[in-house]
């Protein structure tokens, strides 16, 4: 152990008084890590700075501490008192529907947000001109004031003090929304938001039975305040037919979070590969370098030091640069933080404060430093068989075959660790896995292509030009360095490639195969009074159309098998079916567009118990199985129904899908409204407003929702996604051309022979 010690000393100081000189020849290498190093650092930095800002400011994204929501009901006088018992109530209601200017010119769609006057209970609105809000939204001369956004005015040509019609209910413009502070905490809306109260929201007549309607109950709790864990068992206890979903303000935004979270595991994969691409950089570097040093290393052998402290000397040295990278990306990645909140801020909640996240930065850090043992340890390796002859001699070691086998062995275990390390980072290990070996498969490809155009240009022709042979020897001598500019180049272009058509691939769906598949309208909240003269409305204006109807009510998982869902381990992809209420119906036959996967479909005129039929896909994820119950409320009663079969349902074709159809029995007389589509391909753009209009006219309590806008309205958000990968992914493409300027800088055995 001493012996140890002793020399691990003597190669430290023989590795500083090395480095005396510089670092030359490392440049590239100090690129390589740190463009790696950093862009991890920078992901997961913003997606903590961004999570961290939800979490310290959730009760202001909440507008509450606690938030209770309802879908297509109010809460009744008793539960109305459980809530006033917690503290303050702050009411506010959430639907879409239809926004008309008053000759009937224009309409649009929108979605309408009426609050009490004490809202809110935390933060503030803030709207243009800057004004109370309570003063904004108050009626009069028998209209309702609204602050509406400035998307909504845009598209409808209006401004302050123009009116416009909802529903029923005339309104008059007052002002515009400038910040909404739980306008993240409510989710992500396809129309704009127009804000006013809650009695004008009455008014409007657009709250009927069975209206697609949220109201939330947000709640200031009265000191001392219990736990959140405290108020859910309250509730549960309690009221346990309610059927509320419960948000607590250290949840403000659970789905912002996670899609966050998933989004920056993706990039930190993708900076993964940036960062490998730059290994093969570490490893050209670390070679040349000590290819540099032949007659240092011959030198100190000469002098009776032993191979293991030679090893030690470049050890340390590679491993001091590696850390001057990795502290450089470190830099950069703390910095990230400050230019997102320059351009995010008015997106998302993020904190402008100086602020280092250590757990972003140490998981950056261990990638960095793996990625350099990984690479570094097999040129360290030939480096011990450099003879103590190399000093009489000017020949290159060569690098045929591998170095002993304790350095094989160090190289798998970082190359281990290093995989290890992001999967068990990853909420998605399974993706994970399935990236890291398939980056695997790309090196082993690369590898054997490198071999390939190796043994090619040993076996070419002869050709006069003498400039010409020495470039096709150079591909194939010894210590050729065709591998690495083949897996360098290589997997910076394949990942480049691989998300293009990831990005390619999406948009054609949304806007090539999606619109010739998708219905041209969605129409929500039609009552049972109005199918009848709604089907004369689409038959005058679209006689070629495909009208289809199907009853349908909003309902909440709250049990499978009696198994409460909140206490139970969901993977991932299963997650947003038991994420607030889903739309459900009922059935007598298989729906058009879904085929029975498994198990059989009830009977015609089914009188038994409740059946339901589950969608074989999402049925999977959440690990059920014929025979399973599963407990939703609706309306405020809970149903238990037993699992009939499983379909095969088609998302894709955007048409009317449910992840569960239930038997008509099921809700035998319960009130609901109408959902309807409909389809013609045939339809222009002049012919989809003239439907618009009418239905808007002749119904202004129904919602219609022209499909194109809202796959508009993803396209824009894909595209702002896609400009993110590409940014993170050029990252590899640098890291390649990093690559290729440190072999265009090494010395060759052309330039040997030449000399």
């Amino acid at each position: 152990m001493r012996t140890t010690a002793k020399r691990a000393s003597i190669a430290l100081r023989i590795a500083l008084r090395e480095l005396r000189g510089g670092l030359k020849g490392f440049y590239i290498f100090l690129a390589c890590i740190a463009l790696g190093t950093g862009s991890i650092a920078a992901v997961n930095s913003v997606a903590t700075a961004i999570t961290g800002s939800i979490a310290s400011e959730g009760r202001t994204l909440l507008a509450g501490d606690v938030r209770f929501e309802l879908n297509n009901r109010e809460a009744n006088s008793k539960e109305l008192a459980f809530l006033d018992g917690l503290g303050d109530v702050a009411v506010s209601t959430v639907l879409r529907s239809m926004a008309r200017l008053p000759d009937g010119s224009d309409q649009s769609l929108v979605e309408v947000k009426a609050v009490d006057d004490v809202y809110p209970l935390y933060g503030t609105f803030v709207a243009e001109p800057a004004r109370p809000l309570a003063e904004m939204i108050a009626a009069k001369d028998g209209r309702f004031g609204a602050v509406a956004a400035p998307l909504l005015l845009e598209r409808l040509g209006l401004s302050v003090g123009d009116e416009m019609l909802i529903g029923k209910a005339r309104f008059v413009v007052t002002g515009s929304i400038v910040s909404e502070p739980d306008a993240i905490s409510d989710g992500f809306g396809f129309a704009p938001r127009l804000v006013t109260s809650r009695e004008a929201l009455k008014a409007s007549g657009l709250i009927e039975t069975g209206s697609l309607v949220e109201h939330a109950y947000k709640i200031r709790l009265a000191s001392p305040a219990p736990s959140a864990e405290a108020i859910r068992q309250k509730a549960q206890s309690e009221l346990p037919d309610a059927g509320w979903s419960i948000r607590t303000s250290d949840r403000a935004a659970p789905a912002l979070t996670e899609n966050i979270e998933r989004f920056s595991q993706f990039l930190t994969l993708v900076g993964l590969t940036a960062l490998v691409v730059g290994g093969v950089g570490v490893a050209n570097a670390v070679r040349a370098f000590l290819d540099s040093k032949r007659t240092v290393i011959a030198t100190l052998k000469c002098l009776g030091a032993p191979a293991s402290v030679v090893v030690m000397v470049y050890f340390f040295q590679i491993a001091m640069v590696a850390a001057i990278g990795i502290f450089a990306g470190l830099v950069l990645g703390a910095i990230a933080p400050l230019v997102a909140a320059y351009y995010l801020s008015g997106f998302l909640p993020i904190s402008a404060e100086p602020t280092l996240y250590p757990a972003a930065l140490l998981l950056a850090a261990v990638f960095g430093m793996l990625v350099t043992l990984a690479f570094a340890i097999i040129p360290l390796g030939h480096s011990r068989q450099v003879p103590a002859t190399a000093l009489f001699r000017e020949q290159g070691f060569e690098r045929r075959g591998l170095p002993s086998w304790p350095y094989v062995a160090a190289t798998a275990v970082a190359l281990a660790a290093l995989a290890a390390l992001a999967i068990l980072t990853s909420e998605e290990r399974r993706i994970a896995a399935i990236f890291l070996v398939a980056m695997a498969a790309g090196f082993v490809l690369l590898r054997l292509v490198a071999l390939g155009i190796a043994y090619l240009a040993k076996r070419s022709p002869h050709v006069p030009s003498a400039a010409l042979r020495l470039a096709i020897g150079n591909i194939h001598r010894p210590g050729a360095l065709t591998p690495a500019v083949t897996l360098s180049l290589g997997l910076g272009l394949s990942l480049l490639v691989a998300l293009a058509l990831i990005d390619g691939n999406l948009r054609r769906e949304l806007t090539a195969n999606l619109p010739e598949r998708a219905p041209n309208f969605f129409f929500i909240d039609i009552q049972k009074s109005e199918i009848e003269g709604f089907r004369s409305v689409i038959e005058g204006q679209a006689p070629k159309g495909k009208l289809v109807e199907v009853p349908l009510l909003r309902g909440r998982i709250l049990a499978f098998n009696s198994e409460d869902v909140t206490k139970m381990e969901v993977p991932p992809e299963g997650r947003w079916v038991l994420r607030g209420d889903r739309g459900i119906t009922y059935a007598e036959t298989v729906p058009e567009n879904a085929s029975v996967a498994e198990g059989a479909w009830w009977p015609a005129n089914y009188s038994g118990e409740p059946l339901v039929s589950f969608s074989a896909e999402e049925a999977g994820e959440l690990g059920l199985k014929l025979g399973d119950t599963v407990t939703v409320n609706v309306l405020g009663r809970n149903i238990t129904a037993r699992i009939a079969n499983f379909r095969k349902v088609e998302w894709e074709s955007l048409s009317i899908n449910f992840v569960m159809v239930f038997s008509p029995n099921t809700f035998a007389g319960a009130p609901h409204a109408w959902l309807a589509t409909l389809t013609d391909p045939q339809a222009s753009q002049t012919d989809e407003a003239a439907v618009l209009k009418a239905v808007t006219q002749a119904y202004p309590t129904i919602t219609s929702v022209r499909v194109k806008d809202a796959l508009d309205v993803i396209d824009r958000l894909v595209g702002q996604l896609a400009t993110a990968i590409r940014a993170a992914a050029a990252v590899a493409l640098i890291a390649s051309i990093l690559v290729l300027v440190r072999c265009s800088g090494c010395e060759t055995g052309t330039d040997r022979m030449m000399r």
